[in-house]
């Protein structure tokens, strides 16, 4: 009787064993799965996100047309008579820094060199400088405006700075019918609603 109980002992305890080796088993095969799909998932977030030629035509063209628009925003600072373009001018800088960082930052996330072929074709002529770009000023007008003070400068300022939004408008109406990333068409989305709001603005200034 002992050794049948003895025998029963060992035969419960091997199932057991068997048992517990199965669920263990099991359990690394869901492990494995899961780790799978999480390489995946962490592959899949590290690419790039979607994107086409007209996305990083945007990008590059913006982003010198934002370097020249905080220029001009830098010189109201001290150039400026009134209160109201000085306070205009800081409020483009302070909206339109960001965005060229983050535009920088979208380009070298897509392998794109920042400035590249986004100009038009007559911006490589001899003579030719970024105002031939959408609404940009050309080298002679930034002078001018450095140059000028007061209430000329004021006047001079707004003129510009309307033509300069009114090309960074149709440069962003362009990325939403022709682009594809998102990001890129929510910025260029905020563009016109922003800067439409601050040509009105400075229609005003001008009227006043």
């Amino acid at each position: 009787m002992l050794n049948k109980k003895t025998l029963g002992i060992s035969a419960a305890i091997a199932a057991s064993a068997l048992v517990l080796a199965a669920c263990g088993s099991s359990t690394s095969g869901n492990d494995g799965h899961d780790m799978s799909t999480m390489t995946s998932t962490t592959a899949a977030t590290a690419q790039p996100a979607a994107h086409n030629d007209a996305d990083v035509t945007f990008a590059q063209g913006m982003i010198p047309h934002h370097q020249q628009a905080v220029t001009m925003a830098q010189l109201a600072a001290s150039h400026a008579a009134g209160q109201q373009v000085k306070d205009l001018a800081a409020r483009i800088q302070q909206a339109q820094d960001p965005e060229i960082q983050k535009m920088t930052g979208w380009l070298n996330q897509w392998g794109a060199p920042v400035s590249g072929s986004a100009m038009p074709p007559m911006s490589g002529m001899p003579g030719m400088d970024h105002g031939s770009m959408a609404g940009m000023m050309s080298d002679a007008d930034m002078q001018k405006l450095a140059q000028a003070g007061g209430a000329d400068f004021d006047k001079m300022f707004l003129q510009m700075m309307i033509s300069h939004h009114q090309g960074a408008v149709d440069m962003a109406r362009t990325e939403l019918g022709s682009g594809s990333n998102a990001e890129a068409k929510a910025l260029a989305q905020n563009i016109v609603d922003s800067q439409t709001v601050e040509i009105n603005e400075m229609q005003q200034l001008l009227a006043s």
